[in-house]
């Protein structure tokens, strides 16, 4: 971990930093995964993608209205990139923070998504001060609602045919957690 970069949460295992021009080589990897993007609507990843992509969010700066702001999650032990989640503070509501995750097919089922998600809620909810968080997800995406519910989230909506993605309708879940109901789970 380098002094220069800022860190936004760090457990034992992992931290939460901004994207690093390191970052472009397995944020491509992963973003290309068939695995990792079963789920997610940014269909045909390019290498150029990845490398605006990257180079947006290393400028970008987190609870700015009408923005994503992404997160990289990093191991404490080896320093190495495994993946990301985001912040998205709505435009029309800035109270409101819509999250997201994604990580590296080998990180999977470690328990990492789980803990960044939890340093995520930290930030947002004690540095930014928001009211409410919400996800959306696939509803066939089981890892993600399982992760969701395990944090503290509910369910608030089933969202028919919300979006179209790879030649389909896509129904997605809508999770939400308000910042006095994570105070409490924290206690």
């Amino acid at each position: 971990m380098s002094i220069s970069e800022p860190i936004y949460g760090s457990t034992e295992r992992l931290f939460l930093r901004q994207f690093s021009e390191q970052d472009i080589e397995p944020f491509y990897s992963y973003r290309t995964n068939p695995v990792v993007a079963k789920f997610q609507p940014w269909g045909n990843y390019q290498y150029n993608d990845a490398v605006s992509f990257v180079r947006q969010q290393i400028t970008n700066v987190p609870g700015q209205p009408g923005t994503w702001f992404q997160f990289a999650i990093v191991l404490v032990e080896t320093n190495q990139f495994i993946g990301d989640c985001a912040l998205h503070t709505l435009l029309d509501e800035p109270r409101i923070v819509e999250i997201g995750f994604t990580l590296a097919e080998e990180h999977q089922g470690k328990g990492y998504a789980s803990e960044a998600v939890k340093l995520l809620f930290n930030f947002v909810f004690e540095q930014l001060n928001k009211h409410k968080l919400i996800a959306f997800t696939d509803v066939r995406n089981e890892g993600s609602i399982r992760l969701l519910e395990r944090v503290g989230m509910r369910r608030e909506g089933h969202l028919l045919e919300n979006y179209y993605s790879n030649g389909q309708w896509v129904n997605e879940y809508q999770y939400s957690i308000l910042q006095s109901e994570w105070i409490n789970l924290k206690k």
